[in-house]
């Protein structure tokens, strides 16, 4: 995937929409960060903050971006957006539904300047509906969707929630997914498009595993179906030294492989009992069998046939070495380390630009490239509406 001739002009900040213009820019896109002339974009300044200076989070999702500060609030700052945007493939905004519009950049408006503009709006609840202009974070869109509680809670763990983050990464994965729909769509001879992106849409869509059963009159509670600890055989269990480790062998055949390696044969043929006595006394043998050994140990003993696996630490996953042979984790020598684009394929871009924008690094560069001349570069400046 080789997106070196896209342009894209990114109005996002913090964490969902430059997560999704990352992925853009690891695949070659260049995103243009459109900042306020003010603060920016305050991941800049949230600890903790990487050798560069800069947060952590900023350092990870900003890199190889450039970075444009304009006033829109500002008549002549609008004006500079809309050059931009004539010679943009994509407008991307993560502001509150009715925001866009009160500045003037909404997609109707941009149309009048390319109208062949892939235009896309990232926000909690999306444009539509009762939730609309309310204001959320990731746990909000969580439970709307349902699955604030659909993983089994224990007494010595926290409530675990379905993927840290599903929302804002998910909605930024998403984000991403469609402005590359749009763009084939519009090669295809379609035109530009507009899509709206509702984080809350995309965790509710990463509910299939129990989407059927509430959709057809049931109500699947935490601990009660296969795939959310109501079977032994597929749940999480805690070890002798506190930590855990995963079993997940929801086919017979490796259930039985764990049986055998474990000495259990005496439960393997309770495999897809629906007793309610057998499937807690089966847990309770589990539970005490893991917790007799370290997790490591058990890692060690027990083969891939038994579908068991370790449940790491986020400082333990980056080391790991699956994720290593993978090259996901990237150590380049003249920045921090980061999570980079998460597939392998061969048409990606070999090297990628590992630095991070200062706010509004670029903006004389950019504004430059499409018109405007010194003079005017300075007034828009000494007039506020450029940083």
């Amino acid at each position: 995937m080789q997106l070196d001739s896209v342009r894209v002009l990114d109005l996002s900040r913090l964490l969902p929409g430059p997560y999704a213009t990352q992925l853009l820019a690891d695949a070659g896109a260049d995103v243009v960060k459109i900042e306020d002339t003010d603060a920016g974009d305050y991941a800049r300044y949230t600890p903790p903050t990487t050798e560069r200076g800069v947060g952590g989070l900023f350092d990870s999702v900003n890199r190889g971006k450039r970075s444009v500060a304009l006033d829109l609030k500002s008549e002549a700052g609008r004006e500079a957006f809309y050059r931009l945007v004539e010679a943009a493939d994509v407008v991307f905004e993560q502001f509150r539904p009715g925001v866009a519009e009160r500045l003037e950049i909404d997609y109707e408006t941009l149309c009048e300047y390319n109208e062949e503009l892939v235009y896309c709006s990232l926000s909690g609840y999306g444009g539509t509906g009762p939730y609309a202009e309310r204001a959320g974070h990731d746990l909000n869109y969580v439970g709307v969707a349902g699955l604030l509680d659909m993983t089994r809670e224990d007494e010595d763990m926290a409530p675990q929630i379905p993927g840290y983050q599903i929302g804002d990464l998910g909605g930024g994965l998403f984000a991403a997914f469609s402005i590359v729909g749009g763009l084939l769509s519009r090669e295809l001879g379609n035109g530009g498009e507009y899509v709206d992106v509702a984080m809350t849409d995309v965790v509710a869509s990463f509910s299939q595993a129990v989407a059927h059963e509430a959709l057809t009159g049931g109500d699947p509670r935490p601990g009660e179906t296969a795939l959310t600890g109501g079977v032994p055989w597929y749940d999480v269990y805690e070890t002798a030294d506190g930590r855990y480790v995963t079993l997940a062998a929801l086919e017979p055949k490796f259930w039985q492989a764990f049986c055998e390696e474990t000495g259990r044969e005496d439960l393997a043929d309770l495999h897809g009992t629906d007793d309610p006595a057998e499937l807690e006394a089966v847990r309770e043998e589990l539970e005490s069998l893991f917790a007799s050994r370290e997790r490591d140990a058990w890692l060690d003993e027990l083969s891939d046939e038994t579908m068991t696996g370790p449940v790491c630490t986020p400082a333990e996953a980056v080391e790991h070495p699956q994720l290593e042979a993978r090259g996901l984790v990237e150590r380049p020598d003249d920045a921090p380390p980061r999570v980079g684009f998460p597939a392998v394929g061969s048409n990606f871009p070999e090297s990628h630009d590992e630095s991070v924008p200062d706010h509004g690094e670029h903006t004389d560069e950019l504004l430059a490239a499409v018109g405007y001349d010194e003079d005017e570069l300075a007034d828009l400046r000494e007039a506020g509406s450029i940083l």
